[in-house]
């Protein structure tokens, strides 16, 4: 039966505790329960954190390209964005502003950049945290799906590096099990918590409750990591059908981020319009978006919903496209 009155706005504990364990173990984050706070999904953890800190016109740090729809979210609560740009090794550390110029935080995706694809060395996160640390400023980590590394393990989180407090963690259920649960969850530095639960109880008091009761035994037992292994190598043999598919274009159009993650950028050479390639999918719900990033037009290939039937057909259509493109 379910319980009778309202939930705890920060989740249910033997949840939290189940997402704790997990951090641990998964990603080097060291935290208890009463550090994690459910939300559903990662855009109203962004939310919750801008709710909590922003006043309108605050500059925050944002990476550009970055990922639109926290883009929306943090706009949406009044906030300035600052673009700094993205290389191969992730977020310019070096051109974010310190002293009266510094953003109150800065919002990244370091296990895997959103859309390129970039992971963030050691070295450059140890230069963030220590820019957070001088600039008395937060580090908000987006780690949407860090678990899909195929070439290499994946690095350590930013929140497990970070010894002082400075960085709050992002997670979702959306890419390892599916973006129908609306579940995610927070690790927010105590100064900080207090505020996101008072905002989380006046969004919407709590995330459903047949979901945060048929979670933590899930995670307990061991079924969530056997089923990130599993989703590992599924996902690994789609990452390979779409690099094969499109190996015949690759000196026209090279793949961006495929180490990692369930999409990745398809970089085009100049003499190749994106535009019209988008336009070669079957039907306006496979078009690939299209990205222009500091110069470096391409489009983004999201392949984790798609069979491998579907990847090999569409990634035929979009060779061929791109050779007809890059030849006319």
């Amino acid at each position: 039966m379910p319980p009778s009155d309202y939930g705890a706005p920060a989740g249910d504990p033997e949840l939290r505790e189940a997402i704790a364990g997990y951090l641990r173990r998964w990603r080097g984050v060291a935290c208890g329960a009463g550090d994690v706070v459910v939300t559903a999904g990662a855009i109203q953890a962004v939310d919750l954190i801008a709710r909590a800190i922003i006043e309108p016109g605050d500059t925050v740090g944002f990476e550009e390209p970055g990922y639109p729809l926290a883009r929306q979210a943090l706009q949406a609560r009044g906030a300035k964005l600052l673009p700094v740009q993205v290389n191969h090794d992730g977020m310019q550390v070096d051109l974010i502003p310190s002293g009266p110029g510094a953003p109150i935080f800065v919002y990244v995706t370091p296990s895997h950049q959103y859309p390129l694809g970039a992971r963030m060395p050691v070295g450059r996160r140890m230069a963030l945290l220590e820019w957070a640390r001088a600039n008395d400023a937060l580090v908000v980590e987006d780690d949407y799906d860090s678990v899909f590394r195929f070439d290499a393990p994946p690095l350590q989180a930013l929140a497990g590096l970070d010894d002082g407090g400075r960085v709050a963690y992002i997670g979702t259920f959306s890419k390892v099990l599916s973006p129908a649960l609306r579940v995610g969850y927070l690790v927010v530095p105590p100064p900080l918590r207090e505020r996101v639960e008072h905002f989380k109880r006046i969004s919407d008091f709590h995330a459903s409750w047949p979901l945060q009761r048929a979670l933590p035994a899930f995670v307990r037992e061991g079924h969530l990591e056997r089923h990130i292994r599993r989703m590992r190598r599924h996902c690994g043999d789609k990452r390979q059908a779409l690099s094969a598919t499109l190996a015949p274009v690759s000196d026209v159009a090279r793949p961006r981020g495929l180490e990692a993650g369930l999409h990745e950028f398809l970089e085009l050479d100049a003499t190749v319009d994106p535009v019209p390639l988008s336009r070669a999918g079957r039907d306006r719900q496979h078009r690939p978006p299209v990205l222009h990033a500091r110069q470096r037009p391409g489009l983004l290939l999201g392949y984790g919903g798609l069979t491998i039937d579907e990847i090999n057909a569409g990634g035929r259509v979009l060779a061929a496209t791109i050779r007809a493109a890059a030849a006319g």
